[in-house]
């Protein structure tokens, strides 16, 4: 047995070397025992140095290298004898990092992974505080991560705050930078640490007046920011009352924003929809979609919300739930170019995803901030027949939530007059997975829209 002891618990220089010799000389992987200095190892193993290194005989891509420098920072006992045996099967097979479905590669992945989102969280959540040294200021964080990464992630900090000089304690290993070296120390406590310093109180009410009610979503902040990192940041003492008072904080916002013009025609009304700003939505859209068709049109259908294609393209209904609706449209007999079409919410609502945006659902603040864009649009067209496409614009036009199930199909009076009818939105038709059940809700949605067709005929 060969026992091979490292500098360091992420000593990936050292486990280059040594994993490169024995690779080198054929050592299979159950004959090497992987230990860090001061650990207690194998009491089994016979303690040897590897073979002198050998001329490489084989060569390894770039992306297991990548790997391997990630890896060796988790807090896994076994990454360094997963990474050698990864090592040496690379030999056979050159590709197999590319095979995500092989156990070795699939659980590698998993720590890289488990590992870049530390890194992730001390880049989010180190909060350095001043303290006054004999040679002036310096600014020192405590942070405790679950990975051995602040030899790695030290150079971030290098980088970002060069002309500072600082210091990161945590339990394992110090990173100290006094403006011109790194160097790394050994571990400290938090009471090393200082609980607070002067500007605490100006970050606070930075934080404070920058929390935006109207997009807090309490699940996700606490997948990103878990509570574990609350105690070193003078920010989250916040957090639990601005959570309590954020319904509050939206529907004021709602109020004081900006009220619908009394515009002469829906084209002023489009323009003056342009520059709205009542909900939070219209700031990471690319624009307002508002709604198009006749002046005079007798049928106006209500969508929920603009999808990824219309937001770039500021039209209703032109993306692929729109061309589901305008086939089935065509379908039912209904000329599309003789409708108004609208949705409830006029700005995208979606989540970023890499460089996809995801779909979400509008809240009732939104549906309510834009509810006034929608009632101007009924009151211009004064239309005979209004279509609700889902339960969004169900409850946009209605105030009130309803069950498609139980008003789909019949008529609900509505206080100026008009008809509402309510069926299911075109998107839906897209999510069926199985063929013959989308076959037989698309045959449905046509019978809707004829029935509609003909009611509208009934009451001209």
């Amino acid at each position: 047995m060969r026992v091979v002891t490292l500098d360091h618990p992420a000593d990936f220089d050292g486990w280059r070397t040594a994993a490169r010799a024995l690779a080198a000389a054929d050592v299979p992987a159950h004959e090497v025992t992987w230990q860090v200095a001061g650990d207690t190892g194998d009491l089994l193993a016979t303690a040897a140095e590897p073979p002198p290194a050998a001329p490489a005989r084989f060569s390894v891509p770039r992306t297991f290298v990548d790997l391997a420098e990630s890896v060796v920072c988790h807090s896994d006992p076994a990454r360094f004898g997963l990474l050698y045996r990864a090592l040496l099967r690379l030999r056979e097979t050159p590709r197999l990092l590319e095979d995500k479905a092989d156990p070795l590669v699939d659980r590698l992945e998993a720590l890289r992974r488990s590992v870049a989102r530390d890194i992730h969280k001390m880049r989010a959540f180190v909060r350095f505080r001043e303290v006054t040294e004999e040679d002036g200021a310096r600014f020192v964080a405590w942070f405790e991560p679950d990975h051995h990464i602040v030899r790695r992630n030290a150079g971030f900090f290098v980088r970002r705050f060069s002309t500072m000089r600082w210091s990161i304690l945590t339990p394992e290993v110090c990173a100290l930078w006094d403006g011109e070296t790194l160097d790394f120390t050994p571990g400290a406590t938090k009471t090393d640490a200082p609980d607070g310093d002067a500007v605490e109180a100006t970050w606070r009410t930075y934080y404070a007046s920058t929390f935006n009610p109207a997009r807090l979503k309490v699940k996700a902040m606490l997948k990103e920011m878990p509570k574990k990192y609350w105690r070193n940041m003078p920010e989250t003492a916040l957090v639990p009352a601005l959570i309590a008072a954020a319904g509050t904080r939206t529907e004021a916002m709602i109020e004081a924003g900006a009220p619908a013009p009394h515009a002469q025609s829906l084209a002023e009304l489009a323009a003056a929809a342009k520059a709205c700003t009542r909900c939070p939505l219209h700031g990471p859209a690319t624009q307002t979609v508002f709604g198009e068709g006749p002046a005079d049109a007798p049928l106006m259908f209500v969508g929920e919300q603009p999808g990824d294609q219309e937001d770039l393209a500021g039209r209703p209904f032109v993306g692929p739930a729109g061309q589901m609706f305008d086939k089935a449209l065509a379908a039912a007999g209904v000329a599309r170019a003789t409708a108004y079409i609208t949705n409830a919410v006029k700005h995208f609502k979606f989540e970023p995803r890499g460089k996809r945006r995801i779909h979400q659902t509008p809240q009732t603040p939104e549906i309510k901030a834009c509810g006034v864009w929608l009632a101007a649009e009924r009151a211009q067209l004064r239309p005979k027949l209004i279509v609700a496409l889902g339960a969004t614009a169900a409850r946009a036009v209605l105030g009130r939530a309803v069950t498609i199930g139980k008003t789909r199909g019949q008529p609900v009076p509505l206080d100026d007059g008009s008809e509402l009818w309510v069926t299911i939105h075109p998107s839906y038709l897209l999510r069926i997975e199985d063929p013959e059940a989308a076959r037989a809700e698309y045959d449905r949605f046509v019978a809707d829209l004829a029935q509609i067709r003909e009611r509208l005929g009934a009451l001209a």
